[in-house]
């Protein structure tokens, strides 16, 4: 007999890879469609941290199984040391997929001459009384396009101000300074949108990216224009319809 129980342990350890493969098939129809959709995957880190949580199922599911399974501990130990090992593996799937929620994009947002893309874990959330009509709370699926604005008062300009040097609570990060993308918002981006050319003088090598990107749009070229993208996870730039005066996709670039 083998005493390593080969045969055995490979069984068993296909099963639980099964398992393992519709576990994170679930788990990309939800990350990957509800909460970071389309580029915000890249953008927001999703899919780095959907690759980390994977590959802890993976060790906590099929590897471990694998590592543990000897029918010769009798079944009481056995049925023990699987139960410990499915409800670590429950946990860290838990616990992973609590981290994706967080860092789940929830508004892209116009800040002064660019856009931020704001994750759940960065709104200062004792403040979402205070946000506009309808934006009371955070969407669960996919980002609001919103816009920022900067408090008329001079006391409170102050007080944003020395927030965002202290602590780093922007103002995007404040559902107080939130509003709806509007007239004015669209006026804004129009006027501080800058022409893609500049892309390519300081990213010569960034021609396919741009006209990748300029084509996902179905803009045409000449009524693009671009505005420098922040997120926790990357740096890219949105690129702008000069006539609905709205975000029209994302390239992959560093804008100036």
């Amino acid at each position: 007999m083998d005493r390593f129980n080969l045969r055995d342990r490979l069984h068993v350890a296909l099963l639980h890879g099964t398992g393992s493969v519709a576990v994170a098939g679930s788990g990309f129809m939800l990350v990957f469609h509800l909460w970071h959709p389309g580029p915000y995957a890249h953008i927001s880190g999703g899919i780095a941290l959907m690759q980390l949580m994977v590959a802890a199922d993976l060790a906590l599911g099929p590897l471990a199984v694998f590592a543990i399974f000897d029918r010769r501990k009798g079944w009481t130990v056995l049925r023990r040391d699987l139960a410990v090992l499915l409800l670590l593996r429950a946990v860290a799937l838990a616990y992973g997929l609590l981290v994706l929620f967080e860092a789940r994009p929830v508004a892209l947002v116009l800040e002064h001459n660019r856009f931020r893309v704001l994750s759940a874990g960065e709104v200062i959330t004792t403040e979402l009384p205070q946000a506009p009509e309808g934006l009371e709370e955070l969407p669960f699926a996919g980002p609001v396009l919103l816009r920022t604005e900067v408090p008329e008062d001079p006391t409170e300009r102050f007080e944003a101000l020395t927030a965002a040097l202290s602590s780093g609570a922007d103002l995007a990060m404040r559902p107080r300074y939130w509003r709806a993308w509007d007239a004015q918002a669209r006026e804004r981006v129009r006027a501080e949108a800058r022409p893609l050319e500049g892309l390519l003088r300081t990213q010569p090598d960034a021609a396919s990216v741009l006209a990748a990107a300029v084509a996902a749009t179905g803009v045409p070229r000449e009524r693009l224009r671009y505005l420098p993208l922040l997120a926790r996870k990357a740096e890219w730039v949105v690129l702008i319809d000069l006539e609905s005066g709205a975000p029209a996709g994302f390239a992959a670039l560093i804008g100036d």
